[in-house]
């Protein structure tokens, strides 16, 4: 094999203290959400407010819980039932059975 030449390394002598913030996605109990609230979660977050079903659902799917599918609670008409769902239509609610729920016939849905 051929010689391959040497490579320069600077030595680091010195503190380095350039990390001010340092996130990390263990801790799933208290977030910041840079609105002045810092010991509340999301579901808190979401239910202290008055939102509308589609707001929620909106905060649902953009909150940092949601990656691919989310166990939520959906308050509809007839009954209260735990779903996880994993995506949305314009119209509904696609669930990880492949259940369509029509948004119109929610009243309430939240993260447990």
């Amino acid at each position: 094999m051929k010689d391959l030449p040497k490579m320069y390394h600077n030595q680091i002598d010195k503190d380095i203290k350039n990390n001010n913030y340092v996130f990390s996605t263990m801790d799933s109990g208290e977030k910041d959400y840079s609105q002045g609230r810092k010991d509340t979660n999301f579901s808190q977050v979401n239910n202290d407010r008055n939102y509308t079903v589609e707001q929620k659902i909106y905060n649902i799917f953009n909150s940092p819980n949601y990656i691919y599918k989310i166990d939520v609670i959906i308050v509809t008409d007839k009954d209260s039932s735990k779903k996880r769902i994993v995506g949305k239509t314009k119209t509904n609610l696609i669930t990880i059975d492949g259940e369509y729920i029509p948004i119109n016939t929610i009243r309430d849905i939240y993260i447990p």
